[in-house]
């Protein structure tokens, strides 16, 4: 079936008695079920009480939820991974598996929450400006490297609310990593990590800060007036993750060790390496990556990073800007696989083709020839005078058989086309056009296809090519076997006339030898010319006979023509055209979905 690798359309779809399916049964499915379940109506916005708390923070029980494009955007890359999975191999579609997960598993928690990872090299002070943001001391500073040996968290939360410990929970840090810091209205929301350093010398840093980087929600760069040109910054992570440009903060650290106008130099200079990196700005208004000039040390630019962070907080975006991010970079990568120049269909000229090659192959045009040629010769014994049957009787005695002999390769030639050629001469000859019958319209289907869609397609016209030529032979033989032409009427009437002008002359030749022996006196005269009348009579209805036989000789072998085609064009549907139209109408759908899944902006 076409749509073996087809998943659930809906993870909750309701019969008369109101159950639904049970996602259990598939967990892969349940994991992406989250996104399925029906948007709530918010909630009018009421007076707050004292029993809400004024400092609480949104939990889990006030969780926003993403957007609708978004939902459809991953819901369309989600029926794309579905539909892909037997077609190409799970390394392509590992990306796409992944953003999936990462994007059930973060709606599953708080959306008003936002996660922010504080990132850098060796010695740029990360560490320091993760202490001055927070507003005290938690992470350790010294000379020794690499001071940060495992990431720690803080977080600016209200009283009751426990969605900083499942954020943690998902990215593998044990509860003893959360700080939590006094309540800070502008700040309330934010979950802020400390990571080691991603050029640490200790295998184990470097994999932990690549494992968080895949899923917090915005990073902050800290760069350093000596290192910020750092070619594993930039070759490793800024240019990869330009996608990612608007929750980027990339930070020059100790600027108070540039002096006078050095500091902006070296932020021009920086801007520039980041525009090579793709990374887009965030100047005068537009979105993209903010970088700013701070000094941990003197406290200079923390407050206008303090609120840019509190701004990002602010919008309860983040979260789905990343995920959008992902979303994107996932389908990019994919973009060879589903996006192709092809029409994705199978045109009636190919389709009209492939039929008459298989008609050919089946001998289906010389096989209403014969057939109407044995009509033909079946309608001349039946309406042929007697005096040429009479002759041809005469033959057969005399040995001479070469004219019996061609009527009768006429009609196994008849037979043999009407039944598909079974000898193994014409089988031979049969298996070789439908052979290359099959390989030029998977050849015209898979035009323009990517290259795992072309090859389903070549695969499925080869499962069924194989047999097929077996097939045409046992429908056509069956075609040929199954109608025996039915014996017109006038075929009976003709003959018996000729009959008896044949029986009528034979009296005449009677009357005519007893008056020229003188045992009878009639009137020679009469019976001669009557004689004549019969002889000639015969051959001329003969004559006309024949021409009246050529239409319905002509109908008969067309008929058997088009029930051979008929019959050899159902065996290439099913085998062929049906099979490689399901793998077209599956790369459309798939290619629908991934239009979907970019967001309307992929050309397909």
């Amino acid at each position: 079936m076409w749509d073996d690798g087809l998943i659930a359309r809906r993870a909750q779809e309701w019969d008369e008695g109101g159950q639904g399916v049970r996602l259990d049964d598939d967990p892969w499915l349940a994991a992406q079920a989250w996104h399925l379940a029906p948007e709530a109506e918010p909630a009018p916005p009421g007076p707050r009480t004292a029993a809400d708390g004024e400092g609480a923070a949104p939990g889990r029980e006030s969780a926003c939820r993403i957007s609708a494009p978004l939902r459809a955007r991953l819901e369309a890359l989600r029926e794309l991974v579905g539909l892909s999975r037997t077609r190409l191999d799970g390394r392509t579609l590992a990306e796409a598996g992944r953003v999936l997960d990462e994007a059930a598993a973060r709606q599953r928690l708080s959306l008003e929450h936002t996660v922010v990872a504080v990132a850098g090299t060796t010695g740029s002070g990360k560490s320091s400006l993760f202490n001055a943001l927070a507003g005290c001391a938690l992470a350790e500073v010294g000379p020794r490297r690499p001071t940060t040996d495992e990431a720690s968290a803080c977080a600016w939360r209200g009283p009751q609310d426990d969605a900083p410990f499942q954020l943690l929970e998902r990215l593998g840090l044990p509860p003893r990593a959360l700080r939590p810091q006094e309540d800070d209205p502008a700040l309330r929301g934010l979950v802020l990590l400390d990571l080691p350093d991603f050029d640490s010398a200790v295998d184990t840093h470097r994999a932990d800060v690549e494992r968080l980087l895949g899923r917090v929600d915005a990073v902050v760069w800290v760069v350093d007036p000596e290192k910020y040109a750092d070619a594993v910054l930039h070759e490793r992570y800024l240019r990869p993750l330009a996608g990612y440009a608007e929750v980027t903060f990339v930070v020059l650290n100790q600027a108070d060790r540039l002096p006078g106008a050095a500091c902006d130099q070296v932020l021009d200079d920086l801007r520039r390496l980041l525009d090579e990196d793709g990374l887009a700005l965030g100047e005068h208004g537009e979105p993209g990556a903010m970088v700013l000039a701070v000094s941990a040390q003197t406290g200079d630019g923390v407050a206008d990073l303090r609120g840019e962070l509190a701004g990002l907080v602010s919008e309860r975006g983040a979260a789905e800007r990343r995920l959008t991010a992902d979303l994107d970079g996932a389908v990019a990568r994919l973009e060879e696989v589903y996006v192709s120049e092809g029409p994705a269909v199978l045109s009636g000229p190919a389709r009209e083709e492939f039929e008459d090659r298989l008609a050919e192959a089946v001998g289906a045009r010389a096989a209403g020839l014969a057939a109407e040629r044995q009509w033909r010769a079946e309608a001349e014994r039946a309406y042929g005078s007697c005096w040429g049957q009479v002759f041809a009787w005469w033959r057969r005695r005399r040995g001479d058989t070469a004219e019996e002999e061609r009527g009768e390769r006429v009609r196994k030639a008849g037979r043999r086309g009407a039944s598909g050629g079974a000898a193994g001469g014409a089988l031979s000859a049969s298996r070789a056009v439908v052979e290359q019958a099959v390989r030029a319209v998977a050849t015209t289907a898979a035009a323009g296809l990517p290259g795992p869609w072309a090859q389903a397609v070549h695969e499925a016209s080869g499962r069924g090519a194989a047999g097929l030529a077996e097939e045409l032979d046992a429908a056509a033989g069956v075609v040929g076997a199954g109608r025996v032409p039915e014996r017109p009427r006038w075929w009976s009437v003709v003959g018996a006339t000729q009959n008896a002008l044949f029986m009528l002359q034979m009296l005449c030749l009677l009357w005519l030898l007893c008056a020229a022996t003188g045992l009878a006196h009639v009137a020679w005269q009469m019976l001669l010319g009557f004689a004549l009348v019969c002889s000639g009579s015969g051959p001329l209805t003969a004559i006309v006979c024949r021409l009246v036989a050529r239409g319905p000789a002509r109908r008969h072998g067309q008929d058997t023509e088009r029930r051979l085609r008929e019959a050899a064009a159902g065996c290439g549907r099913a085998r062929v055209l049906e099979p490689v139209a399901a793998e077209l109408l599956r790369y459309k759908e798939v290619r629908e979905q991934y239009a979907v899944a970019a967001g309307g902006v992929a050309r397909v």
